[in-house]
């Protein structure tokens, strides 16, 4: 019998083939959650974690879906369903792209609020709509960001989608408890990720960012795991419609 504070439950994360949804990930199988790892295209990378996962004696099984698509998001979330109940679903899949704001043609927006935004949007309600038939309840987690709040230059769009998930979350979480349904967001600050490459090459700019976080370092995505697991789990069960901000200090600067 696993063992751990999500023991006995089914988790779906999205974007788990790497960065913080792999951490996220791995994070729930170590405290006994079986987990559906979905990818998009990195389809070893995510079979490589959910073996993983498996040898912590969990249950893992792996899922491709573009999830700004809503047919494949309905396909992903039904074979989901195949493991058991949803109980944990993590809307973690996401992406940016540095450009200045004259610049933004109207793909590049669409791309990004159609990803960062309307996916999230397609996987919380589709997983929503399963816990109600479930009546199990459940809790569902976004990733937003410090940038929802906090400016930057070269983000106008990713700034914008960011900020939508962080109200998504607020009106889900409203409609949604009294079906026992709690909905959440953490907001990463600078982590490490594929999707900040330039910056961690870039000594220089490293250096400036880092200098604006109190506690001293740029964070890994390890560090998004405890946050993760404390609103996927009970130790959160009178907290929905907030947002847990994980970022070394930056937004106090």
């Amino acid at each position: 019998m696993a063992e751990g504070r999500l023991a006995g439950r089914i988790a779906l994360v999205t974007g788990a083939s790497s960065g913080i949804g792999e951490a996220i990930a791995l994070g729930f199988a170590r405290e006994g959650a079986d987990v559906i790892v979905h990818y998009r295209t990195r389809q070893r990378e995510a079979e490589e974690i959910a073996e993983e996962i498996r040898g912590m004696g969990q249950r893992a099984r792996t899922v491709q879906a573009d999830i700004v698509d809503a047919g494949q998001v309905a396909q992903m979330l039904t074979e989901a369903a195949t493991f058991g109940p949803l109980s944990i679903v993590v809307c973690n899949a996401g992406t940016h792209r540095r450009v200045p704001f004259l610049e933004i043609d109207e793909a590049m927006w669409d791309w990004v609020l159609d990803t960062d935004l309307k996916g999230p949007f397609l996987v919380g309600q589709g997983a929503a709509r399963q816990m109600v038939q479930n009546g199990t309840g459940g809790s569902i987690i976004a990733t937003s960001s410090v940038s929802a709040h906090s400016a930057q230059p070269e983000l106008v769009h990713y700034q914008a989608a960011k900020a939508g998930v962080a109200m998504l979350v607020r009106g889900m979480a409203l409609e949604l408890a009294p079906h026992g349904i709690r909905v959440n967001a953490i907001a990463p600050g600078l982590v490490e990720t594929n999707l900040t490459t330039r910056i961690f090459r870039t000594p220089d700019v490293l250096a400036g960012r880092v200098s604006r976080i109190p506690l001293g370092r740029a964070g890994q995505p390890a560090d998004m795991v405890g946050a993760a697991i404390f609103l996927a789990s009970d130790e959160s069960a009178w907290t929905t419609g907030t947002t847990i901000t994980v970022d070394g200090g930056f937004s106090v600067t």
